[in-house]
């Protein structure tokens, strides 16, 4: 996770955080409004397809602003395919390792796309979804496929890792497994930029290159940093323009990540300072609960104005409000000393923080909200409590 082309420092520095509650993401209009404008014109040129991934950034506050730029979304689930049909529009594609009988009843009222992820899901859900097209249901249907090449250096992100679960390698693609299929969907990128694709475009050949001329569409999957300010989007550009003249399909992209890439941020307060063998700070945030990739991944986040440890005079162990031993957010250094109730703004925390939070020890959700740079505006859309905590549990 780096900071992505829209809000960087001197932006964040300009919205006034002074009255804000916290914990609070802000996701800034502008910036989420530069990323798309990137997308919607690499999609117009190169021809393809671009689907915003709800697992990567769910905000349906603001999806007014994203259809007007993309076609619509993919989801890992039904209930993201449900919040993409009546929160988004557009195309719906849905992709998940396994569906239970029940949601692909479900699913096939509200998905147009549906990627299986072996022969045996599409052999089990095939009369279900023959039944929805009787009924008046326009579905293509897919499968994934894992042409076992490596991009991902982190195993728990790398969906091409050694026996992994996601997608049907080619010695285990037997004669009549694509009957009915309209398309194959391969994903193997993580952050990357695009020679990771070209390289991982050439193993997908390689591999399904025989199957592609039954298909009417390939769908490149997700992990494209597109709006990353070093990402080369002429060849990208270029790439798919090349694919799409070779084999005569159609193109689709799902970034997650790209879409919020440098858009928000997580707004957190000082509730404790003491001693400790160096000095620790307590936020009313958490690593575990509110940014769970500093611990996953693990990464380290920007905070505005502070620096790597001993950089600035005063050095701080920053620690979420959890019981977790290891909560840890960082050490990072200030010009002056933290005092309760200062505000830290931490970086590019629009994607893959919302869409996994938790409510551990029951900890208060931080509240959500959207930042117009035109007035200057924060709105507050969300705010959660007690029976948020409540009624996930029984």
């Amino acid at each position: 996770m780096s900071a992505g082309a829209g809000l960087g420092a001197d932006v964040a520095r300009a919205i006034d955080v002074g009255d804000l509650e916290t914990p609070c993401f802000v996701t800034d209009l502008g910036a989420l409004e530069a990323n798309l404008k990137i997308l919607a014109d690499v999609q117009q040129r190169a021809g393809c397809t671009t689907l915003l991934a709800l697992k990567g950034f769910a905000q349906w506050s603001t999806f007014p602003l994203i259809r007007r730029y993309l076609a619509g979304a993919t989801a890992s689930s039904v209930s993201e395919a449900r919040l993409a049909r009546e929160e988004l529009g557009g195309q719906v594609h849905a992709y998940a390792p396994a569906y239970t009988d029940g949601e692909i009843r479900e699913l096939v009222t509200l998905a147009d796309h549906i990627v299986l992820n072996s022969p045996g899901q599409w052999r089990r859900h095939r009369t279900a979804i023959e039944q929805a097209r009787r009924a008046g249901r326009t579905i293509s249907c897919g499968l994934r496929v894992n042409h076992e090449h490596q991009e991902v250096d982190v195993a728990l992100y790398d969906p091409a890792g050694p026996c992994s679960r996601l997608g049907t390698t080619r010695k285990n693609l037997a004669p009549g497994d694509l009957d009915g299929l309209d398309g194959l969907h391969f994903h193997t990128l993580c952050q990357a930029r695009e020679d990771a694709l070209e390289r991982a475009l050439a193993a997908f050949e390689l591999q399904f290159g025989e199957h592609i001329p039954r298909m009417t569409w390939v769908n490149f999957g997700g992990g494209h940093h597109i709006t990353r300010p070093d990402y080369d989007r002429e060849r990208l550009v270029h790439l798919i323009r090349a694919f799409r003249e070779r084999w005569k399909v159609e193109v689709y992209l799902e970034p997650g990540e790209a879409i919020a890439l440098g858009a928000g941020v997580l707004v957190a307060s000082v509730l404790d300072v003491f001693h400790n063998g160096m000095d620790i700070a307590i936020l009313d945030t958490s690593a575990t609960a509110h940014m769970p990739d500093v611990l996953e991944m693990p990464y380290r986040p920007v905070i505005v104005g502070a620096g790597e440890p001993g950089d600035l005079p005063h050095t701080y162990r920053l620690g979420g409000m959890t019981c977790l031993a290891g909560d840890v957010i960082g050490d990072f250094s200030f010009d002056r000393p933290l005092a309760i109730g200062d505000k830290l703004v931490f970086l590019d925390m629009a994607h893959y923080t919302m869409v996994k939070t938790t409510t551990f020890n029951g900890v208060r959700l931080p509240s959500i909200a959207t930042h117009d740079p035109a007035t200057g505006h924060i709105t507050v859309d969300r705010r959660f409590g007690y029976r948020d905590y409540r009624d996930r549990l029984s």
